[in-house]
């Protein structure tokens, strides 16, 4: 038995391959010009990582998924996938997973951009059937992202935004949903109630630490393997851990301050 077997990993790749088909028929609506919309970004592909923690946290990788634990990741990627769609509107993003944005391809000349005018893909799946509380789960996350996004717009240009006011932001914008992608698994899975509390600050601790990973990234790596513009936090005076850290050196901060609180394109020469 090799590696991926004992780990159980083949059965999440077949669990996230059965998932593909599902997230597509769940935005598609007949109306040509809205799925090409709704499914710009499923085609485009990426991690899956909300997915797979979610299939991950309700078989433990020993078993295939049910219709329910898929359908319950389905609908976390699709949360997801609204998010982005409203982050490119909101940040008039140009790329996103090395494609043309979608606010980007189908914006009318001087007219809005079309995603931002209708319902956020992925509003019609079954909810999956673990009683009624993961529609609620969903509609609860689905506000902490909002509450968290608005966090850090506010902080925009601010040299002296808080660390504290960093963390309350990505616990919103990003944690919040990798928490319920993996109670969402717990729930579908059928745990008992202490391992879906588990379960779920897990997936807490996992999103914060994902974050300030991608926030390091964001600095350090290139657009080709970030699937965006690199650099784009700085360039929208968001400023996040490895920005705030380098402001409080005593030695780089001041300098560093002079050219940040601004647009980098207005900065002094």
């Amino acid at each position: 038995m090799n590696p991926t077997e004992a780990l159980g990993l083949p059965r999440l790749q077949e669990g996230l391959r059965r998932l593909e088909p599902l997230l597509t028929a769940s935005v598609v609506t007949g109306d040509g010009f809205l799925d090409e919309v709704t499914t710009h970004l499923i085609a485009a592909g990426g991690k899956r990582l909300r997915p797979l923690l979610a299939l991950a946290t309700a078989t433990a990788g020993g078993r295939d998924a049910t219709e329910d634990e898929l359908m319950g990741a389905v609908a976390v990627e699709l949360v997801h996938l609204a998010s982005l769609y409203h982050d490119d509107v909101i940040d008039e993003a140009t790329i996103r997973r090395n494609v043309e944005s979608v606010n980007s391809r189908f914006r009318e000349p001087g007219g809005p951009s079309w995603p931002a005018t209708t319902s956020w893909p992925g509003a019609r799946p079954s909810p999956p059937a673990s009683g009624q509380r993961s529609p609620a789960l969903l509609a609860d996350t689905l506000g902490r992202l909002c509450q968290g996004q608005v966090t850090e717009v506010r902080s925009a240009f601010q040299t002296g935004r808080s660390r504290e006011d960093y963390v309350a932001s990505i616990s919103g914008k990003t944690a919040a949903l990798t928490a319920t992608s993996c109670r969402i698994g717990a729930l579908t899975g059928g745990l008992p109630t202490a391992e879906v509390e588990a379960c779920t600050e897990f997936g807490r601790c996992f999103g914060m630490v994902f974050q300030i990973r991608d926030d390091v990234l964001d600095i350090t790596a290139t657009d080709g393997q970030l699937q965006k513009p690199a650099g784009q936090d700085l360039a929208e005076g968001i400023y996040t851990l490895p920005a705030l850290i380098a402001l409080a050196d005593p030695d780089a901060g001041p300098d560093l301050r002079a050219l940040l609180g601004q647009p980098l394109a207005q900065t002094r020469a």
